[in-house]
Parts: structure tokens; sequence; C-alpha cells
């Protein structure tokens, strides 16, 4: 499904060929940019507030079933992004606003890079039906 987003993105024919992901699979690579060092270890309780979004968010949007991320459901990435900044330092009943303004910019940027790369979904991510 297009969204609003893509038509700033280069024609198909000009996008790079399809990855399996952005992280590298050789060793020197992957250790270049060290996610644990790098980003768990900077921002750890961060984290945990958008991974209780995406807990959340599946007991919103698919009650009852596995923790996924249900493409499709909710696209309007950077509207949310600017609604959950205008709320920062608060809450939208139990969800703290900027949790849910980090959610969607992971979003965003995720759904750019597999657009832009030709990658697959990620194993936590369903399509759209």
């Amino acid at each position: 499904m297009a969204s609003e987003n893509d038509k700033f993105l280069p024609p198909a024919s000009a996008q790079t060929p399809a990855r399996k992901r952005v992280l590298e699979t050789d060793s020197a690579s992957r250790k270049q940019y060290p996610m644990a060092r790098g980003l768990l270890d900077y921002f750890p309780d961060a984290l945990a507030e958008v991974a209780k979004v995406s807990f959340q968010g599946n007991q919103k949007h698919n009650p009852g079933e596995e923790m996924h991320h249900a493409r499709g459901k909710s696209m309007d990435h950077a509207d949310c992004i600017m609604r959950h900044l205008a709320g920062r330092g608060g809450f939208d009943g139990e969800t703290r606003e900027s949790a849910a303004l980090a959610w969607r910019a992971l979003a965003l940027l995720q759904e750019e890079l597999e657009r832009e790369l030709g990658l697959p979904l990620p194993r936590g991510a369903r399509a759209a039906t």
C-alpha cells in the first residue's frame, strides 16, 4: 500500500537492488555500529518505553494475537509524529507521548529503508491485508 511519503522517493528503477537487511552480515561491518553499546546502552529506559508502546498498540490493533506490527492499520506516521510532538511531556491515556513519537519515528524510518533498499518485511511485521 503506497503512503503519502512515497512521492518523495526516487523511482523504483533508481532504487538500490534488494538486500536482506541494513545490518551487514560480515563481522567487521556489524562491529562498526555496535547496537548494544551505541543504542541500548545509551537509551535503555527510552527503548523500554517504546517497547511498551509496541505492546499497547498490539493490544489495541491485534487483541489476542501474537505481538506484531500490523502494517496498514495506521500509516500516517508523519502526522502522528507531529501530534505526539505537540503533546510531548504528557500522556495519552497510559501512553507517554514522547514514547509514541519515538515509535512512530522508528516506523517511518523502517518503512523508508524498506522501500529505498528493497528490504523484506522484518520478522515482527505483517503486511497489510
